[in-house]
């Protein structure tokens, strides 16, 4: 049986369905099909931290103008929905213990303010210092924007007392927070469902073409669309969607964990911001575990150097117990399999790797309540930027390679795809995420000497 649809949108994750909505709010569009063979929002867009942030380095300011561009989207939707995703502006706090580290701390967090990420605000403990001014637990607006950077550790343990005493530096990126995502999903989801757009319980199977546009698309379920507008949000499936067309594109798939925990002793604060410890670090074991360690070839890794970037925050609200944490400390690049193979060593590093950050996590070593873990798939180009644009089969389009900032980004990643595909007005970053860029010679020596991963 055939049908004639308008837009054919394969994956109801976040991408997805954020196209779809601007496609059907914004431009008018009544007739689209979201196929998904998992209930929407449920592969990899409920596996995140649900965090967000425009305080991105470059070079360029491309991701800070799309971040920045993303979070006026969801504040705009927060205040219309009354805030039914709670989305707040707690921050980011990166911290640092390191003092030969300490200059290029500074450095990285001064970047982003001549990006246009906003004013950094630098706190020595001198007069004429800014005022720091706390965030709050709950809500977004009347609060600052930019960052802080606390230099004076007076001030870091006053603000942040469960952190380390060796702490000597922190910057509190303001425009920065978490929400909910299922519930962000759901109520864009809910607008494009209103406006006409439907959910279709199958898999893309085939992509007819004709003459090199697209004609069809055929599901599991042996239906079929008549269509001339096929976009491709699958996620980690990207790779695989697109060789239905012939088409290749350079992402890849990494394995990212999570876990969470009843943190019944209040280590980590209901009210604080994301942390993050910005130093490398060498586990904390004793000296009878570290001699059990060495003994053993397979675990012998756990002596070695891990890299920065443990991070915690609390989920939940003030009467919730939950603490999530993640930490990156092995890249395992994978083609994705369902469901996600963990390591179960996961929680245990995560902890250890947090309590030098958090000293008071170390009275969970000898006990540390039952854990739940989950995982799901980063999908990257090289760069870290995302594809948002045409394929070369015309009426294919992409919106995915959206790394782990899939949420935070989604808002403007739906918007500019919606543009695209209308033959709207493009904001000036849109050139930095099509497909097209890597057949510029330009850009290609610039990733010859591109030094960043995009994070901070």
């Amino acid at each position: 049986m055939q049908n004639s649809i308008d837009v054919v949108i394969c994956g109801a994750g976040i991408a997805g369905i954020s196209a779809a909505y601007h496609l059907a709010v914004v431009h008018g569009i009544r007739n689209i099909r979201l196929v998904d063979p998992l209930p929407p929002l449920s592969l990899t867009s409920d596996k995140s931290t649900e965090c967000y942030r425009n305080w991105w380095p470059g070079p360029g300011n491309t991701m800070v103008a799309f971040m920045n561009r993303s979070i006026e989207l969801m504040e705009a939707m927060a205040k219309e929905s009354g805030n039914v995703f709670h989305l707040n502006r707690r921050g980011y706090l990166y911290a640092t213990a390191d003092s030969s580290r300490l200059k290029d701390f500074i450095q990285a967090a001064s970047e982003p303010e001549a990006l246009g990420a906003g004013e950094l605000r630098v706190h020595k403990g001198e007069t004429g210092d800014p005022v720091y001014v706390p965030s709050q637990p709950d809500g977004f607006e009347q609060l600052p924007e930019g960052a802080d950077l606390l230099l004076e550790t007076g001030l870091i343990h006053k603000q942040f007392p469960n952190l380390t005493d060796s702490v000597i530096a922190a910057l509190h990126v303001r425009k920065a927070g978490w929400f909910s995502a299922q519930q962000l999903g759901a109520y864009l989801l809910d607008m494009a469902r209103r406006h006409g757009a439907q959910v279709i319980t199958a898999r893309v199977t085939d992509i007819i073409q004709q003459k090199e546009s697209i004609k069809a698309v055929r599901l599991s379920d042996g239906s079929e669309f008549v269509t001339s507008c096929f976009v491709n949000a699958s996620g980690p499936h990207l790779q695989d969607v697109c060789r239905l067309m012939n088409v290749e594109l350079p992402v890849y798939c990494e394995l990212h964990q999570k876990v969470s925990f009843r943190d019944t002793l209040g280590v980590v604060p209901r009210e604080a911001p994301l942390l993050i410890w910005n130093d490398p670090q060498f586990l904390p074991w004793s000296d009878e575990e570290r001699a059990f360690i060495r003994e053993d070839e397979q675990l012998r890794w756990l002596l070695d150097e891990f890299p920065a970037g443990a991070h915690t925050r609390p989920e939940g609200g003030s009467d919730s117990n939950i603490a999530l944490m993640l930490w990156e400390y092995k890249t395992r690049v994978m083609h994705p399999v369902f469901p996600p193979i963990l390591d179960d060593q996961f929680p245990e590093i995560a902890l250890r790797g947090l309590a030098g950050t958090l000293p008071g996590l170390k009275k969970y070593f000898e006990k540390f309540p039952r854990p739940t873990m989950d995982g799901g798939y980063y999908t990257k180009t090289g760069e870290n930027r995302p594809l948002i644009g045409a394929l070369p089969v015309t009426g294919a389009f992409v919106i995915g390679a959206l790394s782990g900032y899939g949420l935070m980004a989604s808002c403007a990643a739906g918007e500019l795809l919606a543009a695209i595909i209308t033959q709207s007005h493009l904001p000036a970053y849109a050139p930095a995420f099509s497909l097209a860029r890597y057949s510029d010679p330009q850009y290609l020596q610039m990733l010859r000497t591109w030094g960043s991963t995009g994070q901070l």
